[in-house]
């Protein structure tokens, strides 16, 4: 290397060499020991305070860590493992930090043993392949169509979070909107989207009981003349648009040279016949609804209302597209290309009604619909919020559901089941990767045993006789009751996972302690802040072979 090569110190900072692998180790402990409580039904609720002076409480460790504010890159890498987890399967996003925390926990033997990290890593993903493969094994596959068997399955999912306390309310709703809006693609395939068209409206006021999946859409709006259009239609013939019906304004800087004052008139009359000739090729079709996302002008609002049509305007462009899947409308660009086609009369109920101080439009009692909203009612804010947040779950694992039909057990069982295999296994390995390899099956008991610790049993009795009942790897179904803490067949008390779930939980956290173990470097090119009225600082500059004994050279 060059000798006079500069180090601008000002702007460059570096650490190095197993430094920063401890370092980073000690950060994702660090994330992972925040959430590790708010692991299963047991669990604890956090109180955060963000940046505005709101508060959330909840246990859903995805939420947690949006909200934590961390300047460690390893930490962020971390927090953004659950935030890849809740997007793919939208469970399992406390388990995923705290498996990843503990393969990087027993990592740290071996780094201070001086182990290269690629030896460790190719130890990780051989136990991961094998992770898999042992879930293939003790995978049982479902009937998507026995809905209580994906109620309990649904139920056992959500059972860790805050409304477990309310039964199967949440479970259903669940269900019945994913079910609505599953579109089957041929050979067995379905697609169900959640973001796209399922709606969640939250309504505070009564009781979390009144809380429904509507077969339709709601939107926060009301007709644009209410005292002259009608608030109620049955059997609506709906029209949908996305331009304009007002007189379009000329650009920039237009210039119109009136010179008789009869011209005015004719410039006005000319905007008129315009909008007349929009809305006489509306009415044309006989709808009986008129929905569209931009502006409405007062003229175009008296033909409406003279023909008996109510009009909704200025409509988010998501919620029209949710009405279009409901009642089978096609959204139109312009006017004079309406076909009889692109009218929805899928609807059986077009209704504005008002909850608390809000108008809301229904257009509900559709016969296939394709888009749904889940309106939840509720005591408090936050208390939707949360049933928001657990809900958003629960219709995830519905998906995984439909989309993978297969179980695990969970309570831990899994885990353990894995952790007994990998250890039989780890007999078999030759070499240096003997011992990562078994670590990472020994880092697997994480679940089970922090599952424990949150019931409040003797972690160490517990754990011994699961893994008595393991070590053979033949009762793939004993794990913890997370209500009770007793070691129990999670077949018969029906606690289960998605096979999607686990899956991907077991490789985003040893593929991301993967990454982070073979991080040797972290540079940084932020310049420290300067105290005001400091002035410009010079960097300080250096030669090679004073950059390690830190000699700052004179001036």
């Amino acid at each position: 290397m060059n000798s006079n090569v500069l180090v601008l110190k000002d702007t460059l900072k570096r650490e190095s060499g197993s430094k920063v692998q401890h370092g980073n180790i000690q950060a994702s402990k660090a994330v992972a020991d925040i959430i590790r409580t708010t692991l299963g039904p047991r669990s604890m609720l956090k109180m955060l305070l963000d940046a505005g002076g709101g508060i959330v409480v909840t246990n859903d460790g995805n939420a947690i860590l949006r909200e934590l504010d961390v300047a460690h890159p390893a930490a962020k890498s971390m927090i953004e493992l659950s935030r890849t987890q809740d997007e793919e399967v939208g469970d399992g996003t406390t388990s995923v930090i705290v498996l990843a925390g503990e393969m990087l926990h027993v990592a740290e033997a071996f780094i201070e043993k001086s182990y290269h990290p690629t030896v460790i890593c190719r130890a990780y993903n051989q136990a991961l392949e094998d992770a898999i493969a042992v879930l293939d094994k003790i995978a049982m596959t479902i009937d998507v169509n026995d809905r209580a068997t994906v109620l309990g399955l649904v139920k056992s999912c959500i059972g860790t979070k805050f409304t477990s306390q309310f039964g199967d309310l949440i479970a259903d709703l669940a269900i019945d909107a994913t079910t609505t809006v599953g579109v089957d693609l041929g050979q067995g395939l379905r697609e169900v989207d959640i973001k796209k068209y399922i709606k969640v409206e939250k309504v505070p006021g009564g009781q979390l009981d009144d809380s429904k999946v509507l077969r339709g859409v709601m939107f926060n709006k009301d007709v644009v003349a209410p005292g002259k259009m009608k608030r109620k239609i049955i059997n609506p013939r709906i029209i949908l648009l996305d331009c304009p019906l007002e007189y379009k304004k000329g650009e920039n800087q237009t210039n119109a040279e009136l010179v008789r004052e009869e011209d005015w008139e004719v410039l006005l009359k000319l905007e008129e016949e315009y909008i007349e000739n929009i809305c006489v090729q509306i009415l044309k079709f006989k709808p009986d609804l008129v929905i569209t996302e931009k502006g409405l002008s007062d003229l175009a609002c008296h033909y409406f209302s003279k023909a008996g049509v109510s009009a909704i305007r200025r409509l988010r462009k998501t919620d029209n597209n949710r009405i279009a899947k409901a009642c089978g409308a096609v959204i139109v660009n312009r006017p004079d290309e309406i076909q009889e086609s692109d009218i929805g009369t899928g609807a059986g109920l077009f209704e504005v009604k008002k909850i608390g101080d809000d108008f809301f439009a229904f257009v509900v009692d559709c016969k296939e619909p394709k888009a749904c909203t889940v309106l939840l009612r509720g005591p408090s804010k936050d208390l939707l919020n949360e049933v928001e947040r657990n809900l958003q779950d629960a219709m995830s694992v519905s998906r995984n559901i439909i989309k993978n039909p297969k179980l695990v057990p969970g309570g831990g069982a899994t885990e353990l089941t894995v952790s007994a295999t990998l250890k039989q296994k780890s007999a078999t390995i030759e070499g240096i990767e003997k011992w990562p390899y078994e670590a990472a099956a020994i880092a697997f008991e994480a679940i089970p045993r922090t599952l424990a610790q949150n019931c409040g049993v003797n972690v160490i009795r517990t754990m011994t006789a699961l893994q008595g009942k393991h070590a053979n790897g033949e009762n793939a179904w004993t794990g913890i009751d997370g209500n009770t803490g007793a070691i129990a067949d999670m077949k018969e008390s029906k606690i289960w996972d998605a096979y999607n779930v686990k899956a991907q939980t077991f490789k985003t956290a040893i593929e991301a302690a993967c990454m982070l173990l073979r991080i040797d470097d972290i540079v940084s090119g932020i310049k420290k802040k300067q105290a005001p009225g400091s002035g410009p600082s010079k960097p300080t500059i250096e030669t090679e072979g004073d950059a390690d004994n830190e000699q700052i050279l004179p001036d």
